[in-house]
Formats: structure tokens, sequence, C-alpha cells
């Protein structure tokens, strides 16, 4: 049995292949109803995000099948998934897996929501019935792998966007995060993103100002925030440890002369201000008043880049752990293979004993001398033990293999010491 992984992502296929081949919460039970009824196919597992498909499966000559299943479920041509895929066996299917969870193989270097969303689509494999002994070990193998790579290496110590680089920014000057008031200006996406890592933060005390006060009041109604408009911005400036920009305005909407009057209300309390509009919403100017401290989204964006080489070097030592992990798992999949093969042979051992056994006392129930059927099972067992090891001996020696064949000659001489005490 080959484990396989066959996927499309971010790296190989664009946005409008990506949309085509992802799963919805509900074809997703019927694509593993379907794959368990592919021949030779035993178990399977589906991870579906909005920058990755990608499907794993324990099965013999999987890889023929799965680009024309992926395709046919989807309506898609087979040339499209074939020049837009990768597809990874054994090993480097182990390490592939292990590298997504880890977040080495994410858009954004070690982002850590991929690792609950693989937990996520395990969860659903095994509750379609389509994940048993083999995987059930793998996947708790690589959450396991995933969790050592985030405590051991600094993959996801580092802010890797604008917004996350304010947040901790602002962490490092205020270290009591949840006491602070933060201002939110703008209602767009990167403010909603801020918004998010504050919360993460736990931020509590946030007011929302926008040009626009319905869009403020549905970002302000999902983060039990306060409302603001722009022009409401001088007269409540001051009540703000924190005031982080991000709108569409061409002009400045926050100037060195509004800040001034709201740092003498707050008695030179200082203000942390971060601006992530372009064109710029806070006057460069605010820089020069001794309690405001101003940061722009090009200064945020150079200790994004410094963050990425860090990550990119906690990436190298990550790669390190997933490789012997993945020989670990490999080791404990060759160990069963092992143990049912042992087995397997015991069983045609006793079955093979049974048989001669059987024979005998029905000769011996036909009055047959017991001298003879002594004889005669003695051959036929030591004829049916010995046929599997003779064969397995005379094959090595063709083909020259000594390290079997010294192991072969090596365990008959344990085996005859044992039996000559």
């Amino acid at each position: 049995m080959t484990l396989t992984a066959l996927g499309i992502n971010h790296k190989t296929a664009p946005v409008a292949l990506r949309e085509k081949v992802a799963f919805t919460p509900d074809s997703l039970v019927s694509a593993l109803a379907s794959l368990k009824q592919l021949p030779n196919v035993d178990e399977s597992v589906i991870v579906s995000t909005c920058n990755r498909t990608e499907i794993y499966v324990k099965g013999n000559n999987a890889k023929d099948l799965l680009m024309q299943w992926l395709a046919d479920f989807h309506g898609v041509s087979a040339a499209d998934i074939q020049n837009h895929s990768y597809l990874y066996e054994q090993e480097e299917a182990v390490k592939h897996v292990m590298k997504v969870a880890s977040g080495l193989d994410s858009l954004i270097l070690g982002e850590p929501q991929i690792l609950g969303q693989i937990k996520q689509a395990f969860s659903d494999a095994k509750h379609s019935g389509t994940v048993s002994s083999e995987f059930e070990r793998l996947f708790q193998h690589t959450f396991s792998v995933a969790k050592r790579v985030r405590s051991e290496t600094e993959i996801g110590a580092n802010a890797v966007s604008v917004a996350f680089a304010a947040v901790q920014l602002a962490k490092h000057i205020f270290s009591a995060l949840p006491k602070r008031s933060v201002l939110l200006v703008g209602a767009g996406e990167t403010i909603e993103l801020v918004a998010q890592h504050l919360k993460e933060q736990g931020v509590n005390r946030l007011a929302v100002a926008n040009r626009t006060v319905t869009r403020a009041e549905n970002l302000a109604q999902q983060l039990d925030a306060d409302v603001l408009t722009l022009s409401q911005l001088p007269e409540h400036l001051h009540d703000f440890d924190i005031v982080i920009s991000s709108t569409a305005s061409q002009l400045p909407l926050i100037g060195k002369g509004m800040v001034e009057n709201a740092l003498k209300k707050r008695r030179n309390l200082p203000i942390f201000l971060v601006d992530l509009a372009v064109p710029r919403d806070i006057e460069s100017q605010v820089n020069e008043l001794a309690d405001a401290y101003l940061y722009t989204v090009d200064d945020l964006q150079h200790i994004v880049e410094q963050n990425l080489a860090s990550r990119e070097v906690a990436a190298q030592e990550a790669e390190k752990i997933i490789a012997e992990q993945a020989v670990v798992f490999l080791n404990w999949k060759q160990a069963q293979k092992s143990i049912s093969l042992v087995r397997e042979y015991r069983e045609r051992g006793m079955a093979s004993r049974d048989e001669a056994v059987a024979r005998a006392l029905n000769q011996l129930a036909e009055g047959k001398p017991p001298e003879d059927i002594m004889q005669e099972l003695a051959y036929k067992l030591t004829n049916a033990l010995m046929h599997g090891p003779t064969r397995v001996l005379r094959e090595a020696a063709q083909k020259n293999d000594v390290a079997l064949t010294q192991w072969l000659g090596q365990s008959m001489d344990i085996t005859g010491d044992k039996q000559d005490k």
C-alpha cells in the first residue's frame, strides 16, 4: 500500500482553478464517500482551504486514479489538473503533510490557521469512515510535529503582515494592551484585520471612526466598540492611547496641531499612532512631538521584511525536525508491515499443522501403522515450514544478496544453537 498526496495550491494554480476544485462542507461528505469506492483505496483525507486542495490516500496505484477522479468530481479537464498540481508518494508525502501542518507551505510562511484546518479535515474524514489505523497514526504524529515546530523554532514568533506588525509594535510600547484604549480610523479590510489582532490580544476598549458612519457601525457591532465620525476626532483624540488609521483619504485626517492638543489634555501621556494609509492619514510632522510615536506603513514593511527573513531561518530548523519525524513514522509503518508478515507466516504455519494433524488422525483411525504416520507427519510439516525460507535463501543467493544471505544464515545458526541447548 502506497501513501499518495495530490494537491493544487497558490503556488501551482490560478485562483480560477483553485475555486473550481475546492470542496464545500456539503460536497466534502460525498467526495469522501466517492473516494472510498475507488478500487484499492483504503484510507483518504481531503484538505480544502482558500489556498489549497489536497487529497491524501493510502492505496495501490492511487496516483493513476486521483487526478482523473478530481477532474471528474468537479467537472474540470484532467489536463488542467495535471498541469497545475503536484503529487508525492511515501516519504515525500509524509514530509509534505507535516510541512503543510507546520505552516511551511502557506502563502504567509508560518501562519498558524492551517493546523486547525487540517485537524478539521482529519476529523471530517474520521466521521465519514475513511480513516483507519495508518492515517490515524500519520495525522496524530503530524499534529505533534507541527506543535514541536511552533514551540522549538521561531516560525510564528514575528509579525509578517503590516496589520499584525502594528499590533505587535503597540504591545512592545504598551506592555499591558488590554488596559489600553484604541481608536481605529477607517473601516476597510486592513482595519478589520487590525481589529481582529487587537481582540486576540485582549483589547476591549475600542472605537471606530469612519467617513461612512454605517460601515463604522457595522464593524463596531462586531467588536463591541464605540462609533465616531471623522469630524469628532479633534475632541475625542485625547481619549485614546493607540490610534491606527487606514483610509482612502487623499489628505491627512490627523494633523500635528490636533495631536498636540490631545497630548495637552492627556497631560503629556504618550500616544502611539500607526498610519497604514497611502497617501498618509497622519501628518509626518506629528513625529516632532515629544510624546507622540508615529509609525508609517514603510516603517512596518521594513519590520515585516526582517521578520520574514527570520522565519526563513526558522523554516530551515523546522525542515530538520520534519525530516527526522518523517523517518520515525516510516519506521513505525515498516514495523507494522513486519508484524503483519510474521502474523501471516504464523497463520499459514498453523494452518499447515492443522491440516497435517487432521490427516494423521484420519490415518490412525483407518488403522495405518503409527510409525509410518509419524514419519509422514514430520516430513510434511518440515517441508511446509521450510519451503518459504528455503525459496527466499535460494533467490537471495541467485541475486548475490550477500546481506540477506548472511542474515538468513546467522538466523538459522542461532536457531540451531538454541535447539542444541
